[in-house]
Formats: structure tokens, C-alpha cells, sequence
């Protein structure tokens, strides 16, 4: 790197191409819908999908703005999988994104909207997430009424997995009621809409029944959403700062907010320049977490703050000022993964990579 950063986050190209072959071979002939929503995960959206170009068929984005800026820069198809506000939906029209309905009120608003060209729209289900889609009851009757309208052009049909990381029966028989609706759609209005169900989790334990396109999302980026898969995957990010400054303390020195810890000896402490203003989870503080710091696992003290926080380094030799510190990813023999993180902090890992703030540069490798 030329230029010296406080807190960066490295983006390894070929672990996110490596992440996506993968997938590539549990899906076969299906198409990738690579899910570079939430700023690419927390990993930059423009370069995460210029490294996936070669690989993904579409891209999907949270919405408008974020599809605005993916299309600055590949001429892919992009669905907005989020719903749309409706003073947005003559900007999606005209820049042919592909929006996800759930109403007819919805799919009458983009038809109205058309020019000369239809709308291609991604029809959803809800079969059991509640936060999107058509209630599945009422699901063939609004299908036919949307498809009759002369503008909508089905794109693809799709629902939502809630619990395919942990609750296996319901996940199936979920799969086994979208699939009868997928047939009753066909059945009912023939066409070559795509069908897309299954996302990270999905995929990995679900892929008897693949349809037609998967939404690769968590796993394209080495985080596996279940634990047993995770090995298949390279970790895409690894996240970094530095230490700005080194002082002994004496037995009995305070350390940061609330004096939550106390020096029970004479200690070598450094403090980074990193805090959760960048990201870093102030929940981590006094739960045992660490960092890395010349391959070395060395522990927080006290409370995160905003800019700052503190570890102590009294077993580290030849620690200086400006040196690399990971708070997550792997540094030499020893890693601090994404999911260590999320488990002391209390959250899941889509909340640790996405949270990383925009001071932090993102810079790829």
C-alpha cells in the first residue's frame, strides 16, 4: 500500500472468485444472482462485483441507490430485492432494474409507469418470512391478475428462507409448498420466468430442488451460515488498524470508559486506532475478545470507544508504534474468524461485516 491507513479492510479478489466457484459446482446450470447488497456486505460493492463479473449472471442490491451505483459500472442485469418506494419506481422503470413486487397495487404502478418497453419484475411469495411477498393463499390469483397486465413482463418468481440455518423441518416443508406453487404457476400462466429460492444457507444444505437461479449472498464472501460448511470457503475480508501508541502502566491503572478494568499488574498496553465509530462492535468489550498483533492473540481491555481502544501487548516482542494489528482474519498461524467475533459480541456475522463503517478503506488484493 502507499499510503498509511488507520483501519483498512483487505479484500482478496481471489478468495471471492474462489467462494464463487464453489458455489458454481453445488449449483450447476442454475444462474448466480450474486447478492452485493449492504455495500457488497461491508466489502465494497463496486469491487465485489467487478471480481464476480466473470462469474454471476445478475446482480442483487437493497434498492435503488445502491442499484444506481452497481450500474455505473457493469452493464449486468440488477434486481432490486428490497421494495420499492413509490416515488422510485419511474427511475427503476427507466433504467431497467428489476424490482420485486408483492402487491397488485404495486405491479399496476409499473405497468402504468412502461413506455414502449415492458417491465420485467420479480414476482415474491411470502411462505413464511412476513416481510415481503404475496401470502401464498392468494398467491396463483394474483399471479394471473399481475402476468395479464400488458406492461409486467414475469422476470422470475422467488420467496424467502427464514430458518434454513436452523430449523430443518420446517425449511423442507417450506420448499415443498413453494414448489406446488411453482407448479401451479406454470400450470396456470406457461412462460420462461425464472425461479429462485434458495440463498446461502439454501444452498449449502438444501440444493435437491435447485429451480432455476440461487441468490449467492454471505457465502460468496467465506462466511459460511452454517458452521459445518465452512471449510469449503475462503474469508474474503481480513480486517486491520494499527497501534498508535504504547505505554506502561503501573499495578492498579484504569483502563478506559466506567474503569471496567484494572491492571492487576504492571502491563505493556497499546492502544489502536480503531474503535466503534469504524465498526468494531462495542459489545466486545470485557467479553474476552482479541486481536492479532505479530501473529499473536492479545486481549481487549475495557470498554471500546469510539476512535480508540486499548490491548494489552506485555508478551509481544519488539511491538512498535504503527504496527499492524488484525481484528479480524487470519495472521500467520493464528485467525480470528468473522463468526468468533459475532458469537462474543452476541450478533451474527451479516451484522460484523456490514457495520464496518466508510472510514474504513477498503482496499483490494
Amino acid at each position: 500500500m502507499k499510503e498509511t491507513y488507520r483501519c483498512w479492510a483487505e479484500i482478496d479478489r481471489s478468495a471471492l472468485r474462489h467462494n464463487a466457484k464453489v458455489v458454481r459446482e453445488r449449483i450447476g446450470p442454475a444462474q448466480m444472482l450474486a447478492v452485493v447488497k449492504a455495500d457488497g456486505y461491508g466489502h465494497g460493492i463496486v469491487g465485489v462485483a467487478q471480481a464476480l463479473a466473470d462469474d454471476a449472471q445478475l446482480f442483487g442490491v437493497a434498492n435503488l441507490e445502491e442499484a444506481i451505483q452497481l450500474r455505473r459500472t457493469l452493464p449486468h442485469p440488477i434486481m432490486i430485492l428490497g421494495p420499492a418506494l413509490p416515488g422510485e419506481r419511474s427511475t427503476i422503470v427507466h433504467r431497467g432494474f428489476i424490482p420485486s413486487i408483492s402487491t397488485f397495487e404495486e405491479a399496476q404502478d409499473f405497468n402504468r409507469m412502461a413506455g414502449n418497453e415492458p417491465v420485467a419484475v420479480n414476482f415474491k411469495v411470502d411462505t413464511g418470512m412476513g416481510r415481503m411477498g404475496v401470502p401464498e393463499n392468494e398467491a396463483l390469483e394474483l399471479f394471473k391478475k399481475v402476468s395479464a397486465l400488458r406492461q409486467i413482463q414475469i422476470h422470475s418468481v422467488s420467496t424467502h428462507l427464514p430458518v434454513s440455518n436452523e430449523d430443518a423441518e420446517y425449511t423442507r416443508d417450506q420448499l415443498a409448498r413453494f414448489g406446488k406453487i411453482v407448479r401451479q404457476f406454470r400450470d396456470g400462466v406457461p412462460g420462461d420466468y425464472k425461479v429462485h429460492v434458495l440463498q446461502s444457507a439454501g444452498t449449502l444444505a438444501f440444493n435437491q430442488e435447485i429451480f432455476d437461479m440461487v441468490r449467492a449472498g454471505i457465502m460468496l464472501y467465506g462466511i459460511s451460515p452454517l458452521p459445518e460448511f465452512q471449510q469449503l470457503f475462503k474469508p474474503v475480508m481480513t480486517w486491520k488498524t494499527r497501534i498508535g501508541l504504547i505505554r506502561d502502566m503501573p499495578k492498579g491503572s484504569s483502563i478506559s470508559y466506567g474503569r471496567t478494568f484494572i491492571a492487576p499488574r504492571k502491563m505493556r498496553i497499546a492502544t489502536l486506532t480503531c474503535g466503534y465509530a469504524d465498526g468494531y462492535p462495542r459489545g466486545l468489550s470485557n467479553r474476552d475478545a482479541a486481536v492479532l498483533v505479530h501473529g499473536q492473540r492479545c486481549p481487549l481491555l475495557g470498554r471500546v470507544t469510539m476512535d480508540l481502544m486499548m490491548i494489552d501487548v506485555s508478551k509481544i516482542a519488539n511491538v512498535q508504534v504503527g504496527d499492524e494489528v488484525v481484528l479480524m482474519g487470519r495472521d500467520g498461524n493464528e485467525e480470528i474468524p468473522c463468526a468468533e467475533l459475532a458469537e462474543k459480541a452476541g450478533t451474527i456475522t451479516w451484522e460484523i461485516t456490514t457495520r464496518i463503517g466508510a472510514r474504513v478503506r477498503r482496499v483490494y488484493v
